[in-house]
C-alpha cells in the first residue's frame, strides 16, 4: 500500500497568527491542528490522512516543517475536549481556545457552536528552516 500523496499548507489566515503557529509547533507545544469541515473536499483543502507527510508552509510559501498526521476525527465545535484545545497549543484552558478559535472561524466563513471540524493531531518529521535542499515542495 503506497502513502497518500503529500499537500502544502499555511497555518492561520494571516502572516502574524502563521508565525506564531509555525514557532508552537517547533517548540513542541503545538501537536494538533483543526479546520471547520466546510473547507474540506470537493474545491477546498484536502482531508488530512494518518500516515499522510505534508509541509507547513511559512506565510511566504517558504516549506518550514514536514509533518506527519498520527490521528483525524471530526466532531462539533461545543464537543472538542479540552485535552485536545491544549494540544493545539495556542492557549492554556478550554474556554481560552473556544473565544480563539470562534473569532477564526467568524473571520473564515462564520461560526456556529453546532459547527463541524475536522480534528487532526501530527508529529513534526523534520523541521526545514535551515533551507533543506530535499524539502521539495509537492506538487499543488
Amino acid at each position: 500500500m503506497s502513502n497518500p500523496p503529500q499537500i502544502s499548507f499555511t497555518f492561520g489566515d494571516s502572516e502574524a497568527l502563521c508565525s506564531e503557529l509555525i514557532a508552537l509547533v517547533r517548540s513542541g507545544a503545538k501537536t494538533a491542528t483543526c479546520g471547520a469541515l466546510r473547507d474540506f473536499g470537493e474545491g477546498g483543502e484536502a482531508m488530512p490522512v494518518v500516515g499522510r507527510r505534508d509541509i507547513a508552509l511559512n506565510w511566504d510559501g517558504t516549506p518550514a516543517l514536514e509533518i506527519e498526521t498520527v490521528e483525524v476525527f471530526t466532531c462539533r465545535f461545543d464537543e472538542v475536549s479540552e485535552d485536545f484545545a491544549l494540544a493545539e497549543g495556542e492557549d492554556e484552558s478550554l474556554a481560552g481556545w473556544r473565544a480563539g478559535h470562534e473569532a477564526y472561524f467568524t473571520r473564515n466563513g462564520g461560526f456556529s457552536p453546532d459547527m463541524m471540524l475536522v480534528c487532526e493531531r501530527f508529529r513534526v518529521v523534520r523541521d526545514l528552516a535551515e533551507g533543506d535542499p530535499d524539502a521539495a515542495l509537492p506538487p499543488q
